[in-house]
């Protein structure tokens, strides 16, 4: 039998590129998940709040709605620590704030444009992540 994970990866990533496009085409603006929820928390962007909540509603929502249609288990690889979680959620959290985006603002939307400033970003969230991995991981033994 042939594997087919990666055929996921690539129907995730043609999702979050079509959504990208789309929220880019319709707003004139870039979808930064980041930059949607940091204006709700630090409320900046109320003007459009409904947009955004529609928005972040749709990322938990529609995946869930998915699940019923795939017979597949779930496995994250993450670990059990819980307090080792929340942490990492708030440095990754804090790490978007400071470099003006996350992942897909710099990354999908960014890179697509050719902007330098996206390219430069998304090379130190890999290069980050892989350090991050190695420390927690194989330093630490953390996860």
């Amino acid at each position: 039998m042939i594997e087919t994970d990666w055929i996921w990866g690539l129907v995730g990533g043609l999702m979050i590129g079509t959504s990208a496009a789309i929220f880019l085409l319709g707003n004139g603006r870039i979808m930064g998940a980041s930059g949607i929820i940091g204006g709700l928390v630090d409320r900046s962007g109320l003007s459009n709040w409904q947009e955004r909540a529609a928005f972040l509603a749709a990322l938990v929502v529609v995946p869930a709605l998915m699940l019923p249609l795939y017979n597949v288990e779930v496995k994250t690889n993450i670990t059990d620590n819980m307090g080792l979680v929340i942490a990492a959620g708030l440095l990754v959290g804090i790490g978007t704030r400071l470099a003006n985006g996350c992942t897909s603002g710099h990354g999908v939307c960014g890179i697509s444009r050719f902007s330098l400033r996206g390219m430069v970003a998304t090379v130190f969230y890999l290069l980050a992540g892989g350090i991050a991995m190695v420390l927690f991981r194989h330093v630490l033994g953390v996860i």
